[in-house]
This record gives C-alpha cells, sequence and structure tokens, in this order.
C-alpha cells in the first residue's frame, strides 16, 4: 500500500471513530438540524478565554494554558477532537470555497436544509473578465452562501481557497483554477477575493443603466479584525506541476532562482497577505530548492517577519507525510513533523502529525513551545471569527439562511460573470452575432453539449442544471443535437455519422469541443495541446459538410492548440467559454445571439503543440538561448503563439488615445541623502538603476495617465484596457513587458469614455535583478496601450 494509500485508510477510519463518538459542530444532527454546538455556553462560559471583552492574544494564550499536552496535539489535524471537559466541540478546518461551495473538503455537506450552492465560473474564466468589482462581488456573494450553511450546520469558517499559483506552463492540469500567467492579474485577484470573502469590506453594489458592474469604492469594515470567514492562500510555493513523467507533485523539487522568485512566484502570495490580509496561508507539496515547502522555515517565516502575515499555516493534504515519505527529507517521520512544525506549519491536513507528534515530542524533536506557537495561531483565527463568543445570538452574519442560497441575485451574478468572462478568438466577415429570428434550424454538436458538467474542478451541487444545448433551446426553436463523440477523450469516430447527418441538414452549426477533467484537473497534467483523441477530426469533418460556416466553442480551462480552426476559413468564428459553471448555457447563447457584447481577454498565452518538447519541470521563466530554452509566459516567451495573454475580440471597434502622461519623472527627494555604492549603478558617468529597497517614500512616488476609449460601432460594450511597460534599455532579464494596470470599462456606441490609472515606479517599473533585487532602471519606460507607446524618462 503506497504512502497516500495508507494515510487516506486512517484517515477514514479516524473520522468515522470521530463521528461515532461526537456531533461535529459542521455537521447536522438529522433529529434536530438547528441544535447546533458552540463553545463558550453555559456552564462552559465562565472561562477567560469566553471573554469577549479580553484582547485575542489574551484569550488565545489562557485556551493554551488550559490543555494537556494530549489536547494540544489533538488540535493539530484539520478535523479536531472535541474537548468535553471544556465545553469545546470538535472542529473541521477544511471546507472549500474556490467559485462557489465545493464537496472536495469534508467540511461542507449538502444532505441538509440547504441542497445546493451557487456555481460560479471556474476561476480562470473569471479572471478573463479583467474586472476587480466582479472578483470582489463574487467572493462576497460565496461567503454569504457560506456562512448560511454554517448556521445550518452544514459548513465550517475556515475555507481553503483562493488558488493564486502562476499558470507557468499550459499542461497544468490545475491552471484551471488560478487567475492565469500575470503575478499582477494574480496579486489583484487575490487582494479582491480575500478581502471580500473574509468580510473585510462592505458589499456596496453599484451597476450603471445597462446592468454592468463598475468599479466600487470597498470600504473596510471599520477597521475590525473580526473575521466573516476565513480565506486561505494557496499554495505556497512555486507549485504547478501534477504528474508530468517521473515527476509528481509529491516528489518535484521546484528549483526557482531568485529574480524569478522575486518577479514571478512570490507577489500573488506577497499581496494576499499584505494587502488582502488573508489569515491563512497553505504550503505545498514540491520541494523549493531542495527544502520541501512545509519544511522550508526560511519560507514560512519570511510570510511572518517581512509580510506581516497574521494567521495560521496548513499543509496541502498529507504534505506533511511526503516530507518523509515520498521526499525522503528526513530520517523518521517524527523527524519531518518537527521540521515542519519548527518551520512554522501550524496545522496538518491529514493525520501525520496525531500519529507522530506525541513520540516527536518524547524524543524531544518537538518541544511544547513549538506546538504552543502553533495552537496560539490556530485560536486566534477561530477567535477572530467569534468561535468561542458562545451561541452567536448577536453575531451580524445569524440571520443568513436556506433563503440567501442560489437566490436570483447571486445567479444574475454568476450569469453575468460567465458572460464577461467569456472570449471571441476569431470572427471573419463579422460571422457573430447570429440573428436568431432568422435561423430556420440549429445543430448543435459536441459531448458536452448537451453536459450539465460545466463547473470545472472544486464544484459544489449547483442551484441550476442547465446544459449549452438547454441554453440554445430558450432561443431557438429547431434545433437538432448529436454527441459526435461518446466523450471527451473522443477515441473513435465511430459516432460521427449522426453528427455528420444534422450538420448538412441545419442552417447554421456549433461544435463543441474541448477539454474537460477527464483531461486536466488535481494529479492530473496534459501532454499535448492538441484537442483530445477525434475530436479535430470530428471538427474539420463537420466543417467540410455543414452548409455555412460552422461556429466553434472550446471548453476548458487549459490553452488548446487549435491553429487548424484559426486558419479555416471553413470555421468563422471560434469561442472560449473555459468552466462557465451553471449558467453557461445562457451566458453562450447570449453572446452567440447578440443580447450580450463579447468583452473577455485571455489571460494566459495560447502556445502551438511544439511546446510540449519544453520540460514541465524548468521552472525557469526567462528565455535561454543557449539551449534553446524559449522562457515561458507574454512576459518572457520568445517563441511562436497561437493568441497572446490579454487577446480577445469584441462585436464592435475601439480605439484608445493617452490623453495625459507625463513625459519626465525625477526622483529627487526620493533617493537617501548619503547613498550607499550598492545602492546606485554607474555605466560611462550615468546612473543606471537604483535598488527599490534603499529608496524613500516609494509609496508617494507615482504619475498618473489619464486614456480615452472610443467605441467606433453600433454596439454598446465593455472593453478591458491593458496599460503595460517595458524598458528601454537592456537588462539580464528584464520582461518583454509587463502589466502594469488594468480596467473594464464599458463604452455606449459611438460613445467616447475616460479612464485612468496610477502608475506607482517602485512597484509598476521595477524588475529584478539576478540576486532577486527589485531595481528601479533609469531612462526611458515605455507605455505600452495596445499599438501606442510613450516614453517616460526617470531620472535622478
Amino acid at each position: 500500500m503506497s504512502a497516500h494509500s495508507s494515510f487516506l485508510l486512517f484517515f477514514i477510519l479516524h473520522s468515522l471513530q470521530f463521528l461515532s463518538s461526537s456531533t461535529p459542530c459542521n455537521a447536522i444532527k438529522k433529529s434536530n438540524p438547528n441544535n447546533l454546538q458552540y463553545p463558550c455556553t453555559p456552564p462552559y462560559d465562565s472561562y477567560l478565554f469566553c471573554n469577549t471583552s479580553n484582547p485575542i492574544k489574551t484569550r488565545s494564550e489562557s485556551l493554551i494554558s488550559l490543555l494537556t499536552i494530549d489536547e494540544k496535539i489533538q488540535q493539530l489535524s484539520n478535523n479536531v477532537s472535541s474537548i468535553p471537559r471544556l465545553g469545546i466541540p470538535p472542529y473541521e478546518w477544511w471546507s472549500e470555497s474556490l467559485h462557489g461551495l465545493a464537496t472536495n473538503g469534508p467540511g461542507i455537506t449538502f444532505s441538509g436544509a440547504i441542497k445546493s450552492a451557487t456555481s460560479f465560473p471556474q476561476v480562470i474564466l473569471t479572471a478573463a473578465a479583467f474586472n476587480r468589482t466582479l472578483w470582489a462581488e463574487i467572493a462576497s456573494a460565496i461567503a454569504v452562501e457560506a456562512r448560511a450553511m454554517y448556521n445550518t450546520g452544514q459548513a465550517g469558517l475556515t475555507f481553503w481557497a483562493p488558488n493564486i499559483n502562476i499558470f507557468r506552463d499550459p499542461r497544468w492540469g490545475r491552471g484551471q483554477e488560478t487567475p492565469g500567467e500575470d503575478p499582477m492579474v494574480a496579486a489583484a485577484y487575490a487582494i479582491e477575493y480575500v478581502r471580500a470573502f473574509q468580510g473585510q469590506y462592505k458589499r456596496i453594489s453599484r451597476r450603471n443603466k445597462h446592468g454592468f458592474l463598475q468599479r466600487r469604492v470597498l470600504k473596510n469594515d471599520n477597521g475590525s479584525d473580526r473575521l466573516m470567514l476565513s480565506a486561505c492562500c494557496k499554495h505556497f510555493t512555486a507549485y504547478d506541476l501534477e504528474k508530468w513523467g517521473q515527476f509528481t507533485r509529491y516528489n518535484f523539487n521546484a528549483v526557482v532562482t531568485d529574480q524569478d522568485m522575486a518577479d514571478t512566484y512570490q507577489p500573488p502570495f506577497r499581496s494576499c497577505i499584505q494587502q488582502g490580509k488573508a489569515s491563512c496561508l497553505m504550503c505545498s507539496y514540491n520541494r523549493v530548492n531542495g527544502i520541501p515547502a512545509c519544511a522550508n522555515h526560511d519560507l514560512l517565516q519570511k510570510a511572518r517577519t517581512e509580510w506581516g502575515f497574521r494567521g495560521y499555516i496548513t499543509s496541502d493534504c498529507d504534505a506533511v507525510a511526503t516530507i518523509y515519505e515520498d521526499q525522503k527529507y528526513t530520517k523518521t517521520p517524527e523527524d519531518a513533523v518537527a521540521s515542519a512544525l519548527k518551520a512554522g506549519t501550524d496545522i496538518n491536513c491529514g493525520t501525520y502529525m496525531l500519529r507522530h507528534t506525541k513520540s516527536a515530542f518524547e524524543k524531544g524533536k518537538v518541544s511544547e513551545g513549538d506546538i504552543d506557537r502553533a495552537l496560539f495561531n490556530l485560536f486566534s483565527v477561530q477567535l477572530r471569527l467569534g468561535l468561542f463568543d458562545g451561541a452567536p445570538a448577536r453575531n451580524r452574519f445569524r440571520n443568513l439562511g436556506p433563503q440567501d442560497v442560489c437566490n436570483s441575485e447571486h445567479e444574475k451574478l454568476a450569469l453575468e460573470a460567465a458572460r464577461q468572462g467569456i472570449v471571441l478568438l476569431k470572427n471573419d466577415q463579422k460571422y457573430l452575432p447570429l440573428h436568431k429570428h432568422s435561423i430556420s434550424s440549429l445543430a448543435i454538436i459536441g459531448p458536452l453539449a448537451n453536459s450539465t458538467n460545466l463547473g470545472g474542478g472544486y464544484t459544489g451541487v449547483p442551484c441550476e442544471l442547465k446544459s449549452i444545448l438547454e441554453g440554445f433551446q430558450e432561443h431557438v426553436e429547431n434545433i437538432y443535437y448529436a454527441a459526435g463523440c461518446k466523450d471527451i477523450p473522443c477515441n473513435s469516430s465511430s459516432s460521427f455519422a449522426e453528427a455528420l447527418s444534422i450538420a448538412r441538414e441545419a442552417e447554421y452549426v456549433i461544435v463543441v469541443a474541448g477539454l474537460d477533467l477527464s483531461q486536466e484537473t488535481e494529479d492530473l497534467d496534459r501532454y499535448s495541446l492538441l484537442l483530445p483523441g477525434h475530436q479535430t477530426e470530428l471538427v474539420t469533418a463537420v466543417a467540410s459538410l455543414s452548409r455555412k460556416p460552422l461556429i466553434l466553442v472550446l471548453t476548458g480551462g487549459g490553452p488548446i492548440d487549435v491553429s487548424f480552426a484559426d486558419g479555416d476559413p471553413r470555421i468563422a468564428s471560434i469561442l472560449w467559454i473555459g468552466y462557465p459553471g451553471e449558467t453557461g448555457g445562457r451566458a453562450l447563447s447570449d453572446i452567440i445571439f447578440g443580447h450580450y457584447n463579447p468583452g473577455g481577454r485571455l489571460p494566459m498565452t495560447w502556445y502551438p503543440e511544439s511546446f510540449t518538447n519544453v520540460p514541465m519541470n524548468d521552472m525557469n521563466m526567462r528565455a535561454d538561448p543557449s539551449r534553446n530554452y524559449p522562457g515561458r509566459t507574454y512576459r518572457f516567451y520568445t517563441g511562436e503563439r497561437l493568441y497572446g495573454f490579454g487577446y480577445g475580440l469584441s462585436y464592435t471597434s475601439f480605439t484608445y488615445k493617452i490623453i495625459a502622461a507625463p513625459s519626465k519623472l525625477s526622483l529627487r527627494g526620493f533617493i537617501k541623502a548619503e547613498p550607499q555604492m550598492s545602492m546606485l549603478s554607474e555605466r560611462s558617468n550615468a546612473v543606471d538603476y537604483i535598488l527599490i529597497d534603499e529608496m524613500e517614500y516609494c509609496n508617494s512616488l507615482r504619475f498618473h495617465v489619464q486614456i480615452s476609449v472610443t467605441n467606433n460601432g453600433d454596439m454598446d460594450g465593455s472593453q478591458v484596457v491593458l496599460l503595460f511597460s517595458r524598458v528601454s534599455k537592456s537588462f539580464k532579464g528584464s520582461p518583454e513587458r509587463q502589466l502594469i494596470g488594468f480596467e473594464r470599462v464599458h463604452t455606449p456606441s459611438r460613445g467616447i469614455v475616460a479612464t485612468s490609472f496610477y502608475v506607482y515606479p517602485c512597484e509598476h517599473l521595477s524588475i529584478a535583478d539576478e540576486h532577486g533585487n527589485r531595481i528601479l532602471p533609469m531612462g526611458d519606460h515605455i507605455l505600452i496601450l495596445e499599438d501606442i507607446e510613450h516614453a517616460v524618462s526617470i531620472e535622478t
């Protein structure tokens, strides 16, 4: 039996024993579903840790002081046992909320009063909207449904989302869960999700007359330290490989340069902690430069000491076991537990700490102080969540219940998210939109066309199950349907006949092709970027027989090499819909029939199949011509691409103009009076760059860029404005360009809308040197807005 199989068996047996001995506070009592258990209720409410007038620190330390060593060790698992003598019920830390409440973790059940929850689009599609307000709205809606489920005993208060790893390689099975390949976008998503989900923003909905979500001024909840829920930034860090060749996520050693760590892998986590104020951090399975992430003291403590992290650190599930059993980093299980606790891992998802911490303690490998430090972080978060405040009679979320889950407002938000994210990749001769009233018949072909499984990984029980086919049946009366392939792997062409037959009959044809979780998911990476099996053959066969050029719809979170379709005039339009969630069918039909103007942009590069020659285990971001290594993501990739980062079409056309931006920026007054020799690099008596860490008042150094967007067409539309920059001078490893600002703006037909960006040079125009230091190059920085360039010269 493998290490992971033995862990799973132990976990199941432990859980069954746990459930038989007591009722967890996240499990519903069938006889009395509202009879939930809470700590600090009479007669157990006189303890110091129950007194809400005391500081969190005092209460946490008081609770720890009352526990025996065995009781303390029982707290080091996600599935925590009760402490009857103190009136503390059991607790399950592991709940999932990536794009809606999911069934992946044991903390959520749909067997109570609430039978389903809103299934929003998978994160990669939501990211394609490039809309911070939308991201915050979704996180806030998920939080409301999560608190409602907690109130009915069907969920915990601690959730392990979002996934903010960089989508480095197009084959990664979990790239779909992330906001894409750009560290700035991932960081922005993390901030919006975490703050909204934890209740640190008040919910303020503002929509214009078109119903388009405009950016809000989100307000902090009176500076309170209290949390509505706890969000978790994962997976820390450089985790983006599941199973490729001999490498698995359990044994993989991510060799990362200081330069790549500084400007690619770490920025989303730093922002998630510093600006998002995340209360949880999850360390990943993999090693980072030889050291398991969950045993990497320098890595984990940097989050606390340099970034100001206040929360608990959990291992990914079974990640403490892998330190010994897969990575052979330690000589014994006790050493693995000790290395994780001493590094800063506070809780182990799984049972490894439960089984081996007592032995490690008795052998002197772990001190009681190590355990107490972990418990302090754990209890502090639970106290901030109000878990030890007694019965929640005064809790401001107490009235949330079934009526707040799957409501019409959340359904509308899910629909809007799918519509905003869908990307139009090709539209020859303005083939789309179609006019449904003039369509005599429509054929819809493809193995996912009639599927309701459109959520992607980490999906729960959707409120409403509707397929793409059903979405079109609401618009067109005469519809034909054929699967073409019996499933997504499409290993046979034996089912083509019916698909080809209806393609001949129908006036218009839509083929739904692409990926599902049989091709890409957790623990499963792809080896090819082509459509699976005989799908390409199906598309080309249908295109050769259809009466008019067909419309190709692509599902899946990872890039697909559809260059055959992009260059085929018989395929007029291509749309990417990712995993659009429960409203995906309606969103797609709304776009195809022109009820909604597509405005999504790709949050990741789409590579040709030849990219699969690049070793997936190579973590280097920068290109290296000496070994024919092309680099990764739009920032460093030097090879051919099918569609670039930020690509996306609309039914109308837009033009841009930079209305105002400075030509020069002086750093006088921002440089220390007596700069160190390390601070300035001189070349021919000219200052080449300045070290960011040695500048003063960086947050005050900024300039304003004003932009106008003109809609030249007859259709209203929302347009994503992307502002990039590049350094004019040559610095080793500097990006080809990097995103420094994005905004989604609604522009009426023939109208002009102004938007603006504040550019902070220390943050946006700096780059990482070979040692991982942030440097601000002197001289010209080129601002790039579509095909417009503007130079800003930075001078000392």
